[in-house]
C-alpha cells in the first residue's frame, strides 16, 4: 500500500463556518419546537417585531426581519388572517398601523416558553460543554452580563 501525499489535511478552522453549522442545529431544534404553535422561526420573528415595534412600518419590518418588503406583506396577511395582529388602519392611501391581537400576545408568550426550553436544552447546564461556552459568550457580547 502506497500513501497519498497530496491528500488534503483537515480543513482550517473557521468561525463562520462553526457558528453557521451551530446556527442551522438551533434553526432546527427550533422550528420542531415551534411547530406545535403553528409558528415558524420566520413568522415568530415578524410577530415578534410586530410587538416590540409598535407602529414599525413595512419597509422597517422588513428591514428588522432580514426579508424583503413583498414578503412583509405576505406575512403580515397571514398573521391577519390567522387572527394574530390587526391592521388599525386599513384605509387605502393610509399607513398600516399593525398589531398584535391578545391571541398574537398570548402565543408570543407560549413561544417564549418553547424558546427557554431550547436554550436550555442547548445551551443549559446539562448541555455539551461547548456549546454552553458559546452561549455564554453570545450572551456576553451582546449584553455585557456574564
Amino acid at each position: 500500500m502506497s500513501t497519498d501525499d497530496t491528500r488534503p489535511g483537515p480543513p482550517d478552522t473557521s468561525v463562520s463556518i462553526l457558528v453557521l453549522t451551530l446556527a442551522r442545529s438551533v434553526e432546527t431544534e427550533l422550528g420542531e419546537a415551534l411547530a406545535p404553535l403553528g409558528l415558524t422561526v420566520a413568522r415568530l420573528g415578524l410577530l415578534g417585531h410586530i410587538s416590540g415595534v409598535p407602529g414599525a412600518s413595512f419597509s422597517e419590518l422588513a428591514r428588522m426581519s432580514g426579508i424583503t418588503v413583498q414578503s412583509v406583506h405576505t406575512g403580515v396577511r397571514s398573521l391577519l388572517a390567522a387572527g394574530l395582529a390587526r391592521d388599525r388602519t386599513a384605509r387605502a392611501g393610509s399607513a398600516s398601523e399593525i398589531e398584535p391581537t391578545p391571541e398574537g400576545l398570548r402565543l408570543l408568550q407560549r413561544a417564549r416558553e418553547a424558546i427557554a426550553r431550547v436554550d436550555e436544552h442547548l445551551f443549559g447546564p446539562e448541555a455539551d460543554p461547548i456549546q454552553r461556552r458559546v452561549g455564554q459568550a453570545i450572551l456576553t457580547a451582546f449584553t455585557g452580563e456574564d
